[in-house]
């Protein structure tokens, strides 16, 4: 028995914020220093390093549970399934619902849960949870429907990854410009077809001193609340951290499936760097004594910046459904899922289209 992908949906926000639109704002060190640059220099420099030109905030009148819903509604209506036979709803996130102009998480009841009431499920035995597992969150869901599948406990499963970064950056803090909204749903079902689907995954936890590379702390201006806290990382780290670590986990992922690297079609990387992502492809195919095909590494950070978890699920989505120019799926592919993040947390996925 093995699980498939079959209905894909995203959701992408409409509040587009370009680079420029952080001119004015007052940028700080985390000790509370001034920066050592002016923002036209602060921006240049950002562009060149992660690749972002504009992200997506969502409306006002929308928390991160609304957005999974309009993802999983493009996912259910694309797999053409009755919702009432889903077994599991899995949403990653890390942050909850953050209403607009507050600083409270609310995470009770579950995201899942609300997914789930607002989907109109009325079958009790759909189980819906959360799933914390930093930016890979998205990848882990997919490994845990696929567990419970081959369990023989469910048949289909809705995983979700959503996130609105937008409600938790601190705006002193440079590395707000990285973060976004959006939201990316599958379904995934059983399916008898050994030779497509999920082949292979591997997941790792490096908590020994690597834990609080990416936690919450409070703001960098120190004229802000000391009760208040926001995401906030040490880039630095994580990038000597991703380049070690992420290729390591996709070899041993495509190693395990029976694949070799050139039967690789394409890499849905987590959209977290455009130069940290590149450099981990490069690694990876060097491990191989190869270099990276041009096209095999679609791209969405550009235009959407680093939505977390979502980042994956919407980036596959697009592709699938051939809005991202020059990228294509077909019936055989082999691709590979990856992500690093928050915990600090790497996995991924080797799948047959």
């Amino acid at each position: 028995m093995n699980c498939k992908i079959t209905g894909t949906g995203s959701y992408i926000p409409n509040v587009i914020t370009k680079n420029a639109d952080f001119d004015q704002h007052e940028f700080y060190n985390l000790d509370g220093s001034n920066f050592p640059h002016d923002n036209e220099t602060t921006i240049r420099k950002f562009k060149a390093i992660t690749g972002i030109e504009e992200r997506r905030y969502i409306d006002e009148n929308l928390n991160t549970s609304d957005i999974a819903v309009i993802a999983s509604q493009k996912a259910i209506e694309s797999s053409g399934i009755d919702p009432e036979t889903l077994d599991y709803i899995i949403v990653a996130h890390n942050y909850g619902d953050v209403k607009s102009n507050s600083n409270q998480s609310d995470t009770v009841p579950s995201l899942a849960t609300r997914v789930k009431s607002h989907l109109r499920i009325k079958n009790p035995k759909c189980v819906g949870y959360d799933l914390l597992f930093g930016c890979p969150g998205w990848i882990e869901g997919m490994i845990h429907a696929q567990a419970f599948i081959k369990a023989g406990m469910a048949k289909k499963c809705l995983v979700i990854g959503a996130e609105a970064l937008s409600r938790v950056v601190d705006k002193h803090d440079r590395d707000s410009m990285i973060f976004s909204d959006g939201a990316g749903a599958v379904i995934v079902e059983t399916t008898s077809d050994k030779e497509s689907g999920i082949l292979s995954h591997a997941s790792a936890t490096f908590s020994f001193q690597e834990s609080e590379y990416i936690y919450f702390g409070k703001s960098n201006s120190t004229e802000a609340s000391e009760d208040v806290r926001y995401i906030k990382m040490h880039g630095r780290k994580i990038y000597e951290f991703a380049l070690t670590n992420v290729p390591n986990a996709m070899k041993e992922c495509l190693e395990e499936s029976g694949k070799t690297i050139k039967d690789l079609k394409k890499i849905f990387i987590h959209q977290a760097n455009e130069k940290m992502d590149h450099a981990i492809i490069n690694r990876f195919y060097k491990l191989h004594g190869l270099t990276a095909p041009e096209d095999v590494m679609p791209m969405t950070i550009h235009e959407l910046g680093n939505s977390s978890v979502a980042t994956v699920p919407t980036l596959f989505d697009l592709v699938t459904r051939g809005k991202i120019e020059g990228q294509k799926l077909e019936k055989g592919d082999i691709v590979l899922f990856a992500s690093v993040g928050a915990g600090m947390n790497v996995n991924a996925i080797t799948y047959e289209i």
